[in-house]
């Protein structure tokens, strides 16, 4: 359980400096670059300052966004994550989003998430891919996919589409 004390538990830092050994030789060590990122990563995702901590004494949602503290230090061209919001407060899953969104824009990054919020899909994503629960697939841009038409069907429930400032909500009718 998350209250089990770990005799070789790892802090926060250690745990996000892992997501920088892709980039090391065999034999190296972190560096000052390293732990500048991790760092950086970390203050992405409002874990700064708790470098020193315990991950045994981290909450779910600290835990969650640790973990996307040490993908973002990975740096990789791109990352597959499977609902990276789960566990997150609101604004929280706002800031997880801008952080992959500017990955994206700001590095090149290609980003292939699971979302169950079509909103935030609508919001952050180009591409939105429905599946359904006979493996049907419905692949295209967002404003083509996700619509109220589709996700009703999709959700077997009728939903009705909104639209303020260019931005898309759903809500059950």
């Amino acid at each position: 359980g998350q209250n089990q004390a770990d005799p070789f538990g790892s802090t926060v830092m250690e745990t996000v400096l892992t997501g920088r050994h892709p980039h090391l030789g065999r034999w190296d060590w972190e560096s000052s670059h390293d732990a500048d990122l991790a760092r950086s990563a970390l203050a992405a995702v409002g874990l700064a300052g708790m470098e020193v901590r315990l991950i045994h004494t981290l909450s779910g949602g600290e835990r969650q966004r640790l973990a996307i503290a040490t993908l973002l230090a990975q740096a990789p061209p791109v990352y597959l994550l499977d609902e990276p919001l789960a566990h997150l407060d609101l604004n929280h899953q706002m800031a997880v989003l801008e952080l992959f969104a500017s990955a994206a824009h700001d590095c090149g990054a290609g980003v292939v998430m699971v979302l169950h919020d079509p909103a935030l899909a609508h919001r952050f994503c180009d591409q939105a891919l429905l599946i359904d629960g006979d493996g049907q697939c419905e692949l295209g841009t967002v404003d083509a996919v996700l619509t109220a038409e589709k996700l009703s069907a999709l959700f077997g429930y009728r939903l009705r589409q909104f639209e303020h400032n260019g931005r898309r909500c759903f809500v059950p009718d």
